[in-house]
């Protein structure tokens, strides 16, 4: 048996960037690994040059989330104002600072893709080694040390996380239980939230890291979302594989 971590997130808005080439500024269906880890690091109070804590939560746990309901993209016309240079420029610790000289601004044009009214269940498997135990990390996803947001900081959580920790033998079967575990309340709430969002009673689609379970996937794609400097802002590669199913 191994020993997972399940939550649910849900909001209004989300964020999942992709590889940003130019003025696009993409968003996947589904939560980068890279976005998970961050959420933990946020709610750990870990901050954004501790690379070796962010590093121990790369190798510390699997990854896995199924799709409850994709939501709708939102495709944003973005402006904003530079500094041309920043080397003139001292003591940059507020967006005032930054635009302070007027004579040195330029407009950047971009388009920002969001997702609307998303709901995701995430599952973490806790790795041999891994410095953060799971009820650790439960406890701070109930009590965050810093603002938690769903990939933007322009996308907070619409609803509770629940966070619980479950004995399984894959994560299908967490999630099973995870569903399982919910109160009468709880789950005709997520009932009425699926149905609004167009989810009902359809297929889900699931995404894992290799180890997690037996299923064979459908297909598998290399992803570049997992963290190897937040500072440098450098992401590695990795395998995710995927299926469609029943929730």
């Amino acid at each position: 048996m191994r020993r997972f971590l399940v939550f649910r997130l849900y909001g209004t808005m989300a964020a999942w960037g992709d590889i940003a080439v130019g003025e696009q500024r993409p968003s996947t269906p589904h939560p980068s690994k890279s976005a998970i880890l961050g959420l933990l690091a946020a709610a750990l109070g870990i901050r954004r040059h501790e690379d070796d804590k962010h590093q121990s939560l790369a190798d510390g746990y699997g990854y896995a989330v199924r799709v409850d309901a994709a939501g709708v993209l939102l495709r944003d016309y973005h402006t904003t104002q530079v500094p041309e240079s920043t080397s003139r420029l001292r003591h940059l610790r507020t967006r005032r600072d930054e635009t302070r000289d007027r004579s040195n601004l330029y407009t950047v044009l971009s388009t920002r893709d969001y997702r609307g009214d998303t709901l995701y269940t995430v599952c973490l498997a806790e790795n041999p080694g891994s410095r953060y135990s799971l009820e650790t990390l439960a406890e701070h996803l109930n009590r965050p040390r810093l603002p938690l947001y769903l990939g933007r900081k322009s996308c907070p959580l619409a609803f509770p996380l629940s966070p619980r920790c479950i004995s399984a033998q894959t994560f299908e079967e967490a999630l099973t239980r995870y569903d399982a575990e919910q109160t009468e309340a709880q789950r005709k709430y997520l009932e009425t939230l699926r149905h609004a969002l167009g989810a009902g009673n359809s297929e889900c689609d699931f995404y894992w890291e290799t180890g997690m379970t037996d299923s064979k996937p459908l297909h598998t794609v290399p992803r570049q979302d997992l963290p190897l400097s937040r500072r440098r802002w450098q992401f590695g590669k990795r395998n995710e594989h995927y299926r469609r199913g029943g929730a």
